[in-house]
């Protein structure tokens, strides 16, 4: 049977190796704290703190923009169709029809591609922002956007009917049409003597002499 401990020493239980093993009580651990604080800190006191990282300019949610010099004067949209434009010309440049250093070319498309992406989701944060923010200020401005869509769907569907009903009415006719070709070879009588017949009754009876 075990013996009970008293209270602020540590209990001895054996180990796999049978040595006995060292188990600190909490008083243990709240007196050896200060000691550790101390060693830690003439360890790592000679280290100066390096900078906080940057955190992303502008509002909440924006994607900080790409590292590199940004011409105060464009806009988002100036960006997004100068990365567009910049994928298609490492695509088209010579160096790529050439094929001189194909993982070279690889890494510089990737790169322009990466940017574009890039450009493109500050691009459509931006535009999130602002309908956010109009919606906050101007909720009524929503309403009039949200019933002017509604109205258009109901224009477009409402051309849409005119149209699927212009073309029953067409192939309508057309079924009419054909129902009355079948019909009137049926009513004509068949036969030479019936041509001949309906021949002589088209022509003109002569005139008489007076």
């Amino acid at each position: 049977m075990h013996r009970p401990t008293r209270r602020g020493r540590p209990r001895l239980r054996p180990s796999a190796g049978g040595a006995a093993r060292v188990r600190p009580t909490p008083s243990a651990c709240a007196a050896a704290a200060p000691a550790m604080a101390g060693a830690l800190g003439g360890m790592f006191g000679s280290q100066a703190p390096g900078p906080p990282p940057p955190g992303p300019p502008g509002p909440p949610g924006l994607i900080p923009p790409p590292a590199g010099p940004r011409n105060p004067n464009s806009t988002l949209v100036d960006e997004l169709e100068a990365s567009f434009e910049a994928c298609f010309a490492s695509l088209v440049s010579q160096d790529y029809v050439n094929g001189t250093d194909q993982e070279e070319i690889r890494t510089g498309v990737d790169q322009c591609i990466q940017k574009f992406l890039d450009v493109a989701r500050q691009t459509e944060c931006f535009f999130l922002q602002k309908r956010l923010q109009l919606s906050v200020q101007k909720p009524e401005q929503v309403i009039k956007e949200d019933v002017s869509e509604l109205r258009n769907e109901l224009q477009r569907k409402e051309a849409l009917i005119q149209k699927h009903l212009s073309k029953l009415r067409h192939w309508q006719q057309v079924l009419e049409d054909i129902s009355v070709q079948h019909k009137k070879p049926a009513e004509m009588p068949q036969g030479p003597l019936a041509y001949l017949e309906q021949a002589s009754a088209n022509i003109p009876a002569p005139m008489k002499q007076t």
